[in-house]
């Protein structure tokens, strides 16, 4: 038992950098941005009018832009916040004076009052706003693959 003297010599150092649990954090970050980007829909979410030629407004999308939404039940936001129609006018201008482009964007519930879809863009007018864009959705036009048929044992219609 004389040769238990020998001293062990512990590992030399790893060199190498391990990303797996920088990769693991990223990956789960990537997930989570995936899941809450779509919720932060700008402003006031409204079934709007649907059309068939709509002209694509990029602007209205842009972070800065300023959107006036008229809900289904008549109430009117001036982006995320609340406010009656008539108090719209003041605000419009404050958030207009410093802008080059001074469009204000209109979306309204396709079920709202047309009275109210008036009335906001009226004081919208009266605000100095000369740039006016009314936002609506694209029409999905579903294929009529199969022509329609008609049920053995009925008459056709007209008949």
């Amino acid at each position: 038992m004389a040769k238990m003297d020998k001293k062990y010599k512990a590992p030399p150092p790893v060199a190498d950098i391990n990303v797996t649990p920088m990769v693991d954090v990223m990956l789960v970050m990537l997930i989570i941005f995936m899941v809450i980007t779509p919720m932060l829909s700008k402003g006031v979410s409204v079934d709007m009018a649907k059309t068939k030629n709509p002209i694509p407004m990029q602007a209205a999308d842009k972070s800065d832009a300023i959107i006036c939404a008229v809900t289904r039940d008549g109430k009117t936001y001036l982006n995320t916040s609340q406010m009656a129609a008539a108090d719209m006018p003041a605000k419009v201008k404050d958030l207009l004076t410093s802008r080059l482009d001074k469009t204000v964007f209109v979306k309204a519930d396709a079920r709202a009052r047309y009275e109210k879809v008036v009335d906001v863009v009226d004081n919208l007018r009266a605000a100095g706003v000369d740039n006016l864009g009314l936002l609506t959705e694209q029409v999905q036009e579903k294929s009529a693959t199969t022509p329609a048929t008609v049920p053995p044992g009925s008459a056709p219609a007209g008949k």
